[in-house]
């Protein structure tokens, strides 16, 4: 029999060894496993259903487009793998997970959801072709700046609230908030709030409790369970787990080193031109060495300038 390579684990999660080991379905290589199984939709179709509010009858005739595992890990490690389903009725749905931080997650999500609804038009089809496409994102950090777990975005109209149109719909959970606000998790349905306190499970034992709860989740902890146990899967999620880890790391060095490098900086200009001058600079500073580190570890001028406020030519110098 063929083995699925699945994920690795998040780098702020530690796993036990021996018989409690276990793989965490946060980690979206075993995410995907769990829910992008064309062979078994059930696991998707209930958790679709606790997101969307929608009986499980909606997606009796759920077709998955992208239900490769293994190739896509092969051409992209840093990618992420996402689970793309058109419904009987055509509309599509993108769900997927992400640990990472990622401040620019946001306009991500605007730019795939656009290819997602554009796509759906062939040579010689109409705008009537064009069905609605629902794009959710679950997250493992602090996102939005709202006190929501499960935030849904749509098209209004700024006074009157009036939607625009409902072709465009927009989640985004927060599983960080789940674990540290009990009163947030208290506005969520039963049948939602036990999935997501199965995805956000640290431990072997947190999994099993949900499982006790609910039939579904029970089976999903049961497959989840199988898996780990295969030796090629948990080498590709320790694997994971490193580059995962590796890339916290140079993110923390960066700004740690940019901000003690700017403070130097806003320090020696400030005893010159005054502390209000010397302190912007020392921020400037602070800001390009952050940017100089973060270019040295790959990443694009984009996520850049989002995060250090630098415009995309002063980037551009430093290179």
């Amino acid at each position: 029999m063929t083995k699925t390579i699945v994920g690795i684990e998040d780098t702020h999660n530690t796993h036990n060894s021996g018989d409690d080991f276990i793989m965490l379905p946060v980690v979206d290589f075993v995410f995907k496993l769990l829910f992008g199984d064309a062979k078994n939709t059930k696991r998707l179709s209930s958790l679709l259903s606790a997101i969307l509010k929608l009986p499980e009858e909606e997606f009796s005739e759920i077709e998955l487009l992208n239900p490769e595992i293994e190739r896509e890990f092969k051409e992209d490690k840093k990618g992420i793998l996402d689970i793309r389903v058109r419904l009987k009725d055509g509309k599509q749905i993108n769900i997927e997970i992400q640990v990472m931080p990622f401040s620019l997650m946001p306009e991500r999500t605007l730019f795939y959801w656009s290819k997602m609804y554009s796509r759906q038009i062939g040579k010689g089809q109409g705008y009537e072709s064009l069905k609605k496409c629902i794009t959710i994102n679950i997250v493992d950090y602090k996102l939005l700046p709202i006190e929501k777990i499960h935030a849904v975005y749509h098209l209004t109209e700024d006074i009157e609230k009036h939607r625009l149109t409902d072709v465009l719909e927009i989640h985004f959970i927060d599983l960080e908030r789940l674990r540290n606000s009990a009163r947030a998790a208290d506005s969520l349905d039963i049948k939602l709030l036990k999935w997501l306190r199965f995805l956000s499970a640290k431990t072997k034992g947190e999994m099993e409790m949900e499982a006790k709860k609910d039939v579904e989740i029970k089976e999903a902890y049961e497959y989840l369970q199988n898996i780990s146990e295969d030796d090629k899967n948990r080498m590709v999620y320790e694997a994971r787990e490193a580059w995962l880890m590796d890339q916290r790391t140079r993110e923390n060095l960066a700004r740690k080193e940019g901000r003690e490098e700017g403070q130097k900086e806003g320090r020696k200009e400030g005893r010159k031109e005054g502390r209000k001058e010397g302190h912007e600079e020392g921020r400037i500073d602070e800001q390009k060495k952050i940017a100089k580190n973060m270019l040295a570890s790959g990443f694009t001028v984009e996520q850049i300038s989002k995060l250090t406020g630098l415009s995309a030519n002063e980037i551009a110098q430093l290179k």
